[in-house]
């Protein structure tokens, strides 16, 4: 099928590769000159494992090309795919102006029938906006569909080529019929509804995932108070088919470019039809609030953090992307700073988006975990990078002033941290301490 993908960033550059993988010719629209220009040259601008080596191999084969013009690519092509971001407005509400105008440059270059797939989310009823605005500007025909993205930031490629399911919103049975053709390439898990449903399968997904999240963060919360472990408690609910193990994992709480905006974004969906979302609020604050109990930890091994060093392994709000929107670290980093702390920080891939986003004379930006940690007072773990858990901690511990470990992922084993002398500091798990480990030996 021939397909263009307007935008270009995670959503709309992962889709295009992908779909040209599976064998469609693509053609990837943005305003963005220099993006595209560094596309054409073969330069990926994202960071995501596996996506430049197929954007070179469908680039080179001729099923993937880049431009700015949409006026002429809308010709070439059956399929356009709307994939252009929705930030979040000051009150939480989904930013529609690149939607729209999207959908009026579409009207304007309608050459003939067409599909038109809005992939980027979207509060409910933004599919019947968009064809009001392509109708008033064409009398071409054409087709709307929502197809919503379920991609996960560090395994994007993995899951558009094997999505967990394929969601179609659509009316029109030739609509139908032709995106289910593209997509059974990719699973064989379709689900076809109407519109609104399609468009609130998204948020909902997203909201059930972050409640499982804050859940889990609270349990650990009291799992620290009463003794429990909740890795141990966790996997024992995890094991229950009704509840499932994923997103059970206790920690500093989510962040990136879809859950916060999501989560906030449905609660004033909710508003707008006068229901208040009480349940999804309360996720919103824990999460909020999950983060800084890094720095309880920090004071409670530390006493006050004025004038103390402390070093940070990891700035993007997950492995594997480079990724630092909403990421726990940026408030974790200026809180530090406001407490009159020095940091020391290192990320493999993030430190450049994350420095353009924060940067304080009383950063220091290091290239290792083992530069990040010398000379510190206390290190704490807040992205669990491989290259992080496979550092020696035993030389860890020789460079650091005191060996004190704060694990924001409880991402370390016994194993690692049974011969070092860390006062180790994880999430809900309280018994987890070389003393307790060096105990438990002796038994």
């Amino acid at each position: 099928m021939n397909i263009a993908v307007i935008g270009t960033g995670y959503v709309g550059l992962v889709s295009g590769v992908c779909y040209a993988e599976r064998g469609n010719n693509v053609i990837c629209v943005d305003k963005d000159e220099h993006k595209i220009n560094q596309l054409l040259q073969g330069i990926v601008p994202i960071y995501e494992p596996g996506l430049k080596e197929l954007a070179d191999k469908n680039r080179l084969a001729g099923r993937l090309q880049f431009t700015t013009d949409l006026v002429k690519t809308l010709p070439q092509v059956d399929i356009v795919v709307i994939a252009v971001g929705t930030p979040p407005l000051p009150s939480g509400e989904a930013d529609m102006r690149y939607v729209e105008a999207v959908a009026r440059e579409i009207g304007y270059a309608m050459d003939g029938y067409k599909i038109v797939v809005v992939k980027s989310t979207v509060p409910v009823g933004t599919n019947e906006r968009v064809k009001s605005i392509i109708a008033s500007m064409t009398r071409k025909p054409f087709d709307i569909a929502s197809v919503p993205e379920f991609l996960r930031e560090g395994s994007a490629v993995a899951d558009t080529l094997s999505p967990d399911r394929i969601v179609i919103g659509a009316e029109s049975p030739r609509a139908i019929e032709q995106l289910v053709l593209l997509h059974e390439k990719l699973t064989s898990k379709i689900v076809v509804t109407d519109i609104r449903s399609a468009e609130m399968i998204k948020y909902a997904s997203n909201a059930f995932l972050a409640t499982k999240i804050s859940f889990i963060n609270e349990i650990a919360n009291i799992c620290e108070k009463v003794g429990a472990d909740v890795t141990e408690v966790a996997h024992g609910m995890g094991l229950d088919s009704r509840i499932g193990s994923s997103f059970l994992r206790a920690g500093i709480g989510y962040g990136g470019s879809c859950f916060p905006k999501d989560t906030k974004a449905l609660i004033q969906i909710a508003g707008h039809v006068e229901y208040d979302f009480k349940l999804l609020k309360s996720v919103v604050e824990v999460n909020r609030d999950q983060r800084f109990g890094v720095i309880d930890k920090l004071h409670r091994a530390l006493g006050s953090l004025r004038g103390r060093t402390i070093g940070i392994w990891g700035l993007a709000f997950k492995p594997e992307t480079d990724d630092v929107r909403e990421a726990p670290a940026v408030e974790i980093i200026e809180r530090l700073l406001l407490e009159g702390a020095s940091v020391r920080v290192t990320d493999p891939i993030a430190a450049d988006n994350f420095r353009e986003q924060l940067d304080h004379p009383a950063i220091e930006w290091c290239r290792t975990p083992i530069e990040a940690a010398t000379n510190c007072d206390a290190l704490c773990l807040l992205t669990e990078w491989r290259e992080f858990l496979q550092t020696d901690l035993r030389e860890v511990e020789l460079a650091m002033v005191t060996p004190i470990l704060i694990d924001g992922r409880n991402a370390f084993t016994a194993e690692q941290l049974r011969h070092t002398g860390f006062a180790y500091y994880p999430v809900g798990r309280p018994g987890m301490n070389t003393q307790d480990i060096a105990l438990h030996e002796l038994i």
